[in-house]
């Protein structure tokens, strides 16, 4: 009789354990590791670093500056965060969209449908209805200037067929293209848990939009665009104040924090920018033109060390500055 109590008891314990038990957030699912520890190794704990991993609804700050002609880091902080991407995954919608017309599947000119699912996108937008027709090339400035998220998922309907279709596509370019922490769910970078991505992975699509689709490259330097009789400004506040950006993208939802990629070409130094969490607008404008301002500086500084050790017949050992420019190779792997 004792034996049937306990084994009653103990069953209603599982039980009680099994449906009190707090599900996993699913964006924390993809890049969380547990480990197990026995008693024995408990007695010689030591701390170990953990990759940090952004949970849903926390945005913290990253990011990275790299040279886009060789890859290599000029800077980097918290550059490998697992961070969601917010409207930065319009780049890879663009990328998609313009692989596909470099191979005649579409054309600047061609005219798409705007499907329910379309319009049914919330802002931002540029408010299209069911049966518009949008040209290519209107949808492709929407997306660059406005960041119009029906204007995405028109680009994505016509490139993939439906948004599954389009996302798994924006997944296998992504492994392609080294993104190793990336999941793309949507084409837009509206909310989703499972969509993520990292300063890395952006830097790594931006220097990619460039080298594989230069022809279509001024698309991102446009600052405005006109639909239905009305002008559309954009909001890349950068490109405006800070001479040699080339544009790309910005992008913002709550659980990100304000995104930026910026590329920026000056005294013949190529540099691609990302900076994911910005508090405000303001602050991750300021925050980028810092970095802009303090990178192209260190290079410059490396190039008159250069030219100095190459007119001195004994040379110095580079300076501590120089050195410490490049502290890893590894990104330029990923991006040749």
């Amino acid at each position: 009789m004792k034996f049937s109590r306990f084994l009653v008891l103990s069953v209603a314990v599982a039980a009680f354990s099994m449906v009190s038990a707090a599900p996993m957030d699913a964006f924390a699912k993809t890049t969380h590791k547990t480990s197990k520890t026995t008693s024995s190794s408990k007695k010689h704990h030591k701390k170990k670093k953990t990759a940090s991993v952004v949970k849903h609804g926390e945005a913290v700050y990253s990011a990275l500056v790299v040279n886009a002609e060789t890859g290599q880091v000029l800077y980097e902080k918290n550059a490998s965060s697992i961070r969601y991407p917010a409207s930065l995954t319009k780049m890879m919608t663009l990328y998609l969209a313009f692989d596909a017309i470099k191979h005649n599947k579409l054309g600047l000119h061609d005219k798409l449908d705007v499907s329910q699912k379309a319009h049914q996108q919330p802002q931002t937008n540029i408010s299209l209805e069911v049966g518009d027709r949008l040209p290519v090339e209107t949808a492709i400035e929407s997306v660059v200037v406005r960041s119009a998220n029906d204007s995405a998922m028109v680009l994505a309907e016509a490139v993939g067929g439906t948004e599954w279709n389009f996302a798994m596509m924006m997944n296998k370019k992504a492994r392609e293209l080294g993104m190793k922490d990336t999941v793309f769910r949507n084409p837009s970078g509206l909310p989703d848990n499972q969509q993520h991505t990292s300063a890395y992975d952006m830097a790594r699509l931006a220097i990619a939009l460039r080298r594989d689709f230069p022809e279509y490259y001024h698309y991102f330097k446009m600052n405005s665009f006109v639909w239905n009789g009305i002008t559309y400004p954009g909001h890349n506040h950068v490109m405006a104040k800070y001479p040699g950006v080339d544009g790309v993208k910005t992008g913002y939802i709550r659980a990100s924090g304000y995104n930026l990629v910026t590329p920026s070409n000056k005294d013949g130094h190529r540099l691609v920018a990302v900076v994911m969490g910005g508090s405000t607008i303001t602050s991750r404008d300021d925050q980028m033109m810092a970095l802009l301002d303090r990178s192209f500086a260190s290079l410059e500084h490396a190039t008159k060390n250069v030219a100095s050790n190459e007119n001195d017949t004994n040379p110095s050992t580079p300076t501590v500055e120089a050195r410490n420019i490049y502290p890893t190779a590894a990104f330029a792997s990923a991006v040749h």
